[in-house]
């Protein structure tokens, strides 16, 4: 399976798909891939309008998606669940990401313990580091109208079965 079918296997979709490619994979262990923060993210309407920053939160939501894809490929059956962010063990931000700035984005698996993984997390922009941290991942399971719409290729409904209420 080819990175652009990996990156389908995520569950976000615009403007929440915080990856644009994969640039390497290494089922189980670590997983690198890449992120252009463009003027056009929604989020930068509003932080902040005269001085546009990436908000860290976005940063983490993308390192939290690749540490996902590390820790996914590590299962043997795709439908066995998505993974979640479950805890922030640790995460600083160190620098500025702004419009034009292209993030490698690097998680390695550490551990796995049965349906959690602890994963080390890096962000890079230009070779300088701008975030890292320790990320605790949890296997979920899939709703099926999440997982209905992901074989379509489009975001579940709120207003369709079982999506009520869950995420």
């Amino acid at each position: 399976m080819d990175s652009d079918d990996i990156l389908k296997k995520l569950p976000h979709s615009f403007p929440f798909r915080m990856i644009d490619r994969i640039i390497e994979i290494e089922p189980g262990k670590k997983a690198i891939a890449l992120k252009n923060v463009s003027m056009d993210e929604p989020y930068f309407l509003g932080h902040f309008p005269n001085e546009p920053i990436m908000p860290g939160v976005m940063i983490l939501e993308a390192l939290a998606q690749t540490g996902g894809l590390a820790f996914h490929s590590s299962f043997e059956n795709e439908k066995e669940g998505i993974p979640f962010l479950a805890r922030i063990e640790e995460f600083r931000l160190k620098k500025k990401v702004i419009p034009g700035d292209q993030i490698i984005l690097e998680a390695e698996v550490q551990h796995i313990f049965s349906n959690l993984s602890k994963v080390k997390v890096l962000a890079r922009v230009g070779g300088e580091t701008v975030a890292e941290g320790i990320l605790v991942l949890a296997r979920g399971s899939l709703t099926r109208s999440v997982a209905e719409a992901m074989e379509r290729k489009r975001p579940p409904s709120p207003l369709e079965g079982e999506g009520k209420g869950e995420g």
